[in-house]
């Protein structure tokens, strides 16, 4: 028999979890906000017109009984041990890929039930127990396993390429458990190219989806193939990664739990990096003092960070600990041990400057969705690359936490674009100023795109400074056949004493600053 995957799928877990922990009833409308978008919604909320993606107002505009719940990892993973516990009792040796989600092999399940339709019916009617809703899907790879289970499909042996051909591209980034964060670009990009389903993908050759696109896109191309999927690591594991810690007096509560697994973290890592390795599969063990062993296993698309590793350390204790009644261990943690299964070399990580992991810009990161989350979503903003002609064009800001997109194709031809380098700074209130020839007269710019006299002085406020160089004019001339849009302009570069320059803007004979260059 193959070595097949089985994937456990709940829908909407986020939603699900959310409405357990406020009491609510499986028919209650129920979404998740995060960054004041919904990420998750339930069945009867999609049913009155809630999706992912619409703001709060919009969403309870739609559905005024809505219950508003905001994005809580710890209780999605909190909630989810009692599924995997469940799971685990049927077919052990489950490997958790987010709160929602788990797989295992198969195989053993299946000899022991007899048949995957067999295993698939105990392992549904056993989450149903737990509570909760699950889709089971078998496929011969884990990616494959993965998207059976959001279509409920048990593939046959061999056939996964076949059953994934018809499927929108999307689905080879649906799942961002398997997925690396640039994958969504890659989608977006192979709708562009005509590529609309898995099967027009897969039939590109490797070598073209190697030579035109990333690492990350090979991959998807292998599993849009149906192709035995490499495992995350194919190094032999360093020897002594692991870390172990006795807990004395043994942990009984989640908050101590926190802190033992946050400094466990700090410890592996630093194996981890002594040894240039990152870690993409992480298995979590405890002890207790009545002698009761727990066992879970993550795994990961993305490297893990120190971060990473201790909010999972974190949920799975949470979990154990505050978890049903019947599974909870009778007796305080003792040893905690947390143990490197798959590996990766550590370039597959950006470290830090100084060897970390990125620590100071994890810390940024959750310190502006703070703000966001006290100020509300538009009160943060990114910049992502736009296309455009001028610097301001180039720049679209999108709210922290939505997905990065431009409100132009960057790659698209703009003719008449701001030649290299950009500025640094960037004006948006274009501040006035007046540049004149040598004999103090105004300088403008003729149609036909020429100065109507070398610049020589410019005036800034109260200060005046020589010009000189200049490079430019050049002609914004953009939807001329549009009367209420149309901008008839242009720009120039100007060179000032002490080194500065100066990008400028000209429109109807008045002169102002759009950026700076440093």
């Amino acid at each position: 028999m193959s070595a097949r995957v089985l994937a456990v799928w709940c829908p909407d877990w986020p939603a699900v979890a959310a409405a357990a922990a406020a009491d609510l009833l499986a028919t209650d409308p129920v979404a998740v906000l995060h960054a004041n978008r919904v990420i998750a919604c339930s069945a009867t909320a999609r049913s009155q017109g809630v999706r992912r993606g619409l703001r709060r107002r919009e969403a309870q505009a739609r559905c005024p009984e809505l219950h508003v719940a905001q994005s809580d990892p710890e209780r999605d993973a909190r909630l989810f041990e009692s599924v995997v516990t469940a799971v685990d009792e049927v077919a052990p040796g489950v490997e958790i890929l987010r709160p929602g989600l788990l797989v295992l092999a198969a195989r053993g399940a299946i000899r022991y039930f007899g048949s995957e339709e067999a295993a698939a019916e105990r392992l549904v009617d056993a989450v149903a127990a737990a509570g909760a809703e699950c889709r089971i899907g078998v496929a011969d790879e884990l990616s494959t396993a993965v998207i059976a289970a959001r279509h409920a499909a048990l593939i046959p042996v061999g056939d996964g390429a076949r059953f994934l051909a018809p499927l929108p591209i999307a689905e080879i980034a649906a799942e961002p458990s398997l997925a690396a964060p640039e994958r969504g670009d890659l989608v977006d990009l192979l709708r562009r190219l005509g590529l609309r389903t898995v099967g027009s993908f897969a039939a590109l050759t490797a070598v073209d989806v190697a030579s035109r696109f990333g690492a990350d896109a090979v991959l998807a191309h292998r599993a849009a193939r149906g192709e035995p999927e490499r495992p995350p690591s194919a190094r032999v594991l360093p020897p002594d990664l692991e870390v172990e810690q006795r807990c004395d007096p043994p942990i009984e509560r989640v908050d101590a739990a926190a802190f033992a697994g946050r400094a466990m973290a700090e410890r592996l890592h630093a194996k981890l990096s002594g040894a240039g390795v990152a870690c993409t599969r992480l298995q979590v063990s405890a002890s207790t003092g009545n002698g009761e062993h727990l066992i879970r296993t993550w795994r990961c698309a993305e490297p893990l960070t120190p971060e990473g590793t201790a909010d999972r350390v974190r949920w799975q204790l949470d979990g154990w600990l505050t978890g049903r009644s019947e599974s909870r261990p009778t007796a305080g943690i003792t040893v905690l041990r947390l143990e490197p299964v798959e590996v990766v070399t550590a370039g597959a990580l950006q470290l830090g400057l100084w060897g970390g992991v990125g620590e100071e810009d994890e810390r940024a990161r959750r310190a502006l969705v703070r703000v966001q989350g006290l100020l509300g979503g538009e009160s943060v903003q990114v910049g992502v690359l736009s296309g455009g002609r001028g610097p301001m064009e180039r720049i679209t800001l999108v709210p922290l936490g939505d997905e990065l997109v431009p409100g132009a194709d960057p790659a698209a031809p703009w003719p008449g674009r701001l030649p290299e380098p950009a500025p640094s700074t960037v004006l948006p209130n274009v501040p006035a100023v007046t540049l004149r020839d040598r004999s103090g007269g105004a300088v403008d710019v003729t149609e036909r795109g020429e100065f109507t006299a070398a610049p020589a002085r410019l005036r800034w406020g109260s200060r005046e400074w020589d010009v000189q160089g200049w490079a430019g004019p050049w002609p914004v001339d953009e939807r001329w056949w549009d009367t209420s849009a149309a901008r008839d302009a242009a720009r120039a570069q100007v060179l000032l004493a002490e080194s500065r320059a100066l990008l400028l803007i000209c429109e109807e004979g008045r002169w102002g600053v759009e950026g700076i260059y440093e």
